[in-house]
């Protein structure tokens, strides 16, 4: 924990929110139990939530850029048009969720569990995806520029007119993958090659 963080309990928090406020910049609240909670347009810049329960929570329109969210529980969270990135979504569970729109721009995802997740015209530029799980991911439009997507599983995800220029795709399985009209100028491929 850094001196710039504030330590909460799980009630706090929802009173403060009932009672408007909502700036919650570099708030602490590691392994909490906020599932299904109301918390749109929030700012949770810096937060940590590392190992939370955060299932079924709507943070649509929050700030979550640069937050700790190792290993937290996101399953059909609803985050888009979200702010999470330079976040650590390291091994966070993604199953299901919505991040249409969102921003995860230099996000740390790699191991995250993004299976069956909404990333229509999501920004993954630059994003670290190693090793994710992105089967059947709905990620139409996305822009994925200079994205690390080595050894992740995109099987049968849509990848339709995403941006993938300069994507690292090295050892993904793309078993299915619907790439129609998508942009790879410059992505070194599954066996290595780099797309012309």
């Amino acid at each position: 924990m850094t001196k710039n963080q504030t330590v909460m309990d799980v009630k706090e928090l929802l009173n403060r929110y009932q009672a408007g406020q909502r700036n919650f910049n570099g708030i602490f609240l590691p392994k909490a139990n906020l599932q299904g909670v109301h918390l749109g347009g929030v700012d949770f810049g810096r937060a940590n939530f590392s190992g939370a329960n955060l299932a079924g929570a709507f943070l649509t329109g929050s700030n979550l850029s640069e937050a700790n969210l190792q290993g937290a529980n996101l399953y059909r969270a609803h985050l888009s048009d979200a702010i999470l990135s330079g976040a650590d979504l390291t091994q966070a569970m993604l199953t299901s969720a919505n991040l249409n729109e969102s921003d995860l721009s230099g996000a740390s995802l790699s191991g995250a569990d993004l299976q069956e997740a909404e990333l229509h015209m999501a920004s993954l530029t630059s994003a670290n995806l190693q090793g994710a799980k992105m089967s059947g991911a709905k990620m139409s439009g996305a822009r994925m520029w200079k994205a690390d997507l080595r050894e992740a599983d995109l099987s049968g995800a849509d990848l339709s007119e995403a941006n993938l220029s300069e994507a690292n795709l090295t050892g993904a399985n793309l078993d299915a993958t619907d790439m129609s009209e998508a942009f790879l100028t410059g992505a070194i491929l599954p066996d290595g090659s780099v797309h012309r």
